[in-house]
Formats: C-alpha cells, sequence, structure tokens
C-alpha cells in the first residue's frame, strides 16, 4: 500500500482519521463475521489508478474508448471467478451485495411476482424479501422460518412454497449458524417450478476452501459478496450455474442486463482488480489452511463460550459464525453486550435471535465471528483465551435493563456506555486485549 504521504499532506484531517481507523483496526479484536482484512495486494489493486476510467458496458461492447486494458483485468476476473467456483456464467460488476441481489429479482421476476427468503429475525437478509425493503415492497414476500432449535424449518417451507408456487426463492442468510440445505431447497424449487438462489456471501471462502457444501450443483443462481470470507474488497459477483442455464439458457444474458444497464452505470473497474486479486489469492493451498482454521477457531470460541455458561442460538455452528442468545439476561440485551464489549476493544454486532422478543433496533442477540481473528494468525488457544475475556465482560451488564418506554432508551445507553468505559474490570480486559492483539500485529508493514 505505500505510504499515505500525499493524503497528509493534501488533506490532514482525512489523513488523521485514517491513522485512526488503523489503530482501532490494529489494537481491537474485529470480530463482526462479515468483517476481515483484505491483502496489501488486494488493497493496492484497490487503490489502483483503474479508478480513473469510465467503462460502461462489457469487454469488447463498451460505450467508451480506451478500454482495451480494462477490458483485459475484468475478463481475468471473471475467468478466475468461473474457475474457482466451478461455474460457466460469473458477473463481477456489481457494486456490492444488496445491488447484486436486486439485479436478480430484475433478472427472474417482474414486479409483484411472489418470492420466499428466510424471515429477516430468524437470520435472514434484508434483500432476501424483508417488508421495509425493496424486495419485500416490489415483490410478495412470503418469509420462511427457523425451528425451535434454530434451524431453516424445512417442512414449512416446502408447505409455503407449494401453496404459494414463488417465482424465486433465496437460500443463504446474514446471521445462520448451520450449514445451508440446499439439496432441500433445490428440491422445493423443482417441485414449484421456482428459480433457485443461493446467496453465499458469508461462506463463499469456506465454499472455495472446502469447509462449506457447494450450491453450483443445486442452485440456478449463486450471489456473493466479496469482502467476508472470501477476504477481498467491497464487491459482489453474480454466477450462473450449468443448471440455472438447463433451465434458462437465456439467464447469463438476463442477468448481463440487469446489472448493466438495468441497475448500475459503470463498473468500478479498481475493485474489479482488486476482486480478482482476491480470487487468485482464494486459489491457493494456503487459503484452504486458512478456512479449515476459521471453522476450527469458530467451533472452538463456541464450545469455549458455552462451557462458561453463554447461550449460542442452535448450541453450536458450522461455519465462521456465532449468534449468541442473551435473553437470560433481559430482553433487548443484545446493544448492551455489544457496547460493553467495544469498551474492551472487542467488537462485534447487536443481532436479532429467532423469535425475537424486543425488535431490530434493539434486539436480543450479539453475532460475532473468526473470520478476521484468523486472518491475524489466532488459532484455537486464543478463542479460549477471548470467551474468557468475553465471559467477563457480560458479567459486567448484570444490573442494566432495556427501557419499557422508548422515549428514554437512548439516555439511558449512552449513561451505560459511559459507565462501561469507566469500569475498572473492564478496562483490565481491555489491557489483555491489546497485548493479544500485539501478539498477533495487523499491517505491521503499513505506514502512514
Amino acid at each position: 500500500m505505500g505510504t499515505l504521504s500525499d493524503v497528509k499532506k493534501q488533506d490532514a484531517e482525512i489523513f488523521e482519521l485514517i491513522g485512526e481507523e488503523l489503530a482501532r483496526q490494529r489494537d481491537g479484536l474485529e470480530m463482526i463475521p462479515s468483517e476481515n482484512f483484505t491483502s496489501e495486494a488486494v488493497m493496492q489493486a484497490s487503490g489502483s489508478i483503474l479508478t480513473n476510467k469510465y467503462s460502461e458496458g462489457y469487454p469488447g461492447h463498451r460505450y467508451y474508448g480506451g478500454n482495451h486494458v480494462i477490458d483485459k483485468i475484468e475478463a481475468l476476473a471473471v475467468e478466475r471467478a468461473k474457475k474457482l467456483f466451478g461455474v460457466p456464467y460469473a458477473n463481477v460488476q456489481p457494486y456490492s451485495g444488496s445491488p447484486a441481489n436486486f439485479e436478480v429479482y430484475m433478472a427472474v421476476c417482474d414486479p409483484g411476482d411472489t418470492i420466499m427468503g428466510q424471515n429477516l429475525s430468524d437470520g435472514g437478509h434484508l434483500t432476501h424479501g424483508f417488508k421495509t425493503s425493496a424486495t419485500g415492497r416490489f415483490y410478495k414476500s412470503i418469509p420462511y422460518h427457523v425451528n425451535k432449535e434454530g434451524y431453516i424449518d424445512i417442512e414449512e417451507a416446502r408447505s409455503l412454497a407449494m401453496q404459494n408456487k414463488p417465482r424465486l426463492i433465496w437460500v443463504g442468510s446474514t446471521a445462520y449458524t448451520r450449514e445451508f440445505p440446499f439439496k432441500e431447497f433445490s428440491e422445493i424449487a423443482e417441485e414449484c417450478g421456482a428459480y433457485l438462489a443461493a446467496d453465499i456471501s458469508h461462506i463463499s471462502g469456506l465454499v472455495v476452501g472446502g469447509m462449506h457444501k457447494s450450491p453450483k450443483d443445486y442452485a440456478h443462481v449463486v450471489t456473493t459478496t466479496t469482502h467476508k470470507t472470501l477476504r477481498g474488497p467491497r464487491g459482489a459477483i453474480i454466477m450462473v450455474t450449468e443448471k440455472g442455464i438447463r433451465k434458462d439458457p437465456e439467464l447469463p444474458e438476463k442477468i448481463d442486463k440487469a446489472v448493466f444497464p438495468g441497475m448500475q452505470g459503470g463498473p468500478h473497474d479498481h475493485i474489479v482488480a482488486g476482486i480478482a486479486t482476491a480470487l487468485l489469492e482464494a486459489s491457493t493451498p494456503e487459503f484452504k489452511a486458512y478456512a479449515r482454521q476459521v471453522v476450527a477457531n469458530s467451533r472452538a470460541l463456541g464450545n469455549a463460550l458455552s462451557e462458561r455458561g453463554v447461550r449460542l442460538v442452535t448450541g453450536g455452528t458450522d461455519n465462521h459464525m456465532l449468534l449468541i442468545d442473551m435473553t437470560p439476561f433481559g430482553v433487548g440485551m443484545g446493544v448492551f453486550g455489544q457496547e460493553a464489549l467495544e469498551a474492551a476493544g472487542i467488537t462485534v454486532n447487536k443481532n436479532t435471535i429467532p423469535g425475537e422478543p424486543s425488535s431490530p433496533f434493539f434486539p436480543s442477540g450479539i453475532r460475532l465471528g473468526t473470520p478476521a481473528l484468523t486472518t491475524r494468525g489466532m488459532q484455537e488457544p486464543e478463542m479460549e483465551e477471548i470467551a474468557g475475556m468475553i465471559s467477563k465482560i457480560f458479567s459486567r451488564i448484570n444490573g442494566y435493563s432495556l427501557p419499557q418506554k422508548k422515549e428514554g432508551r437512548s439516555e439511558y445507553i449512552e449513561s451505560f456506555r459511559k459507565d462501561m468505559r469507566s469500569d475498572k474490570e473492564i478496562a483490565a480486559v481491555r489491557e489483555r486485549v491489546l497485548e493479544l492483539c500485539r501478539r498477533f500485529p495487523l499491517y505491521n508493514k503499513m505506514a502512514l
């Protein structure tokens, strides 16, 4: 990445803020499962002079001149994606995961069509038909749920599909800790005539690393972001499988048209280059070892938390993620856990749990994971150490509760935040976090 000397000279305020963020990342435990640390090579490609080019269209069919080099870069990224995921078609232009998913709707659905996806509070994603998303407003959304153990209720999903005959079914989520039942959803989609789209944004790195079943033999369309377990820049890929082409030979062309000109203008060529570099990295034996360790760390962390009495949704994990049920501390306590952990330098995110008794704004769970910790080189012994820290911090939130009246909640949480920042025991955990981070340095060659 080099230095930021020109930024320092031109914009001292932004230079200082970048420095603050670098310090935060280096000196804290990043445990949000949708976040990771790219390699410096990916950052260099993503921050390159490729940001200067405009390239509406596709390789060989651009609306601007001077794209013969850009064509080579995009074609390389596409070929790497096809080879890595074992698919005949890939589009690397989507700006991020949400536009990519909406582009799938545009390719296979008309406004008002019936669609199905996992319910938001059951771990699903906004773009799979949640009511406040455009996908829940423009399409008739029929959500399926998880059972009381926290696993996807396949029989309910099958029954809903047979009753409602959706045009499109999504399998994939943002907070589900078990392996996705691609085969079962494939059978449901076949029976009701639906397209099946697998959103593997969270697990794509695990899929190519051999630690999660691939959807390529089951789904018609596959979408993924590139910045989570795949460890690339912030972008997305849409893929069509052999099965998808058998169902609709024009599906790749429909996806292309949905991306451009349907939803987007010129692609972000610097990000496409960063995606290409990340895909190359993900094809190595070292990345497969990384994926194995991500899952091993997640299971070790889950076991260590459970041994300390922390309640986990489904009791554990098959992937990179854990979902903590905070209801033993009270309803809507996810934000309290998040704030207390952040005071100690541990970054997680509050999250709904199945059967959420509160709301998405004040949920009763915490989502956390191991991709970024594993990138730093941490293994099972460190997961045991971190579990002890988390358990200690949770002991400090006893006695607090979410006010019943909404009007006083913001003030109460701000008061709680101040209490946590001045708590001596949390300060002691913060010192342990700093010591652990220094044992596993991040971007130690990077200079501002």
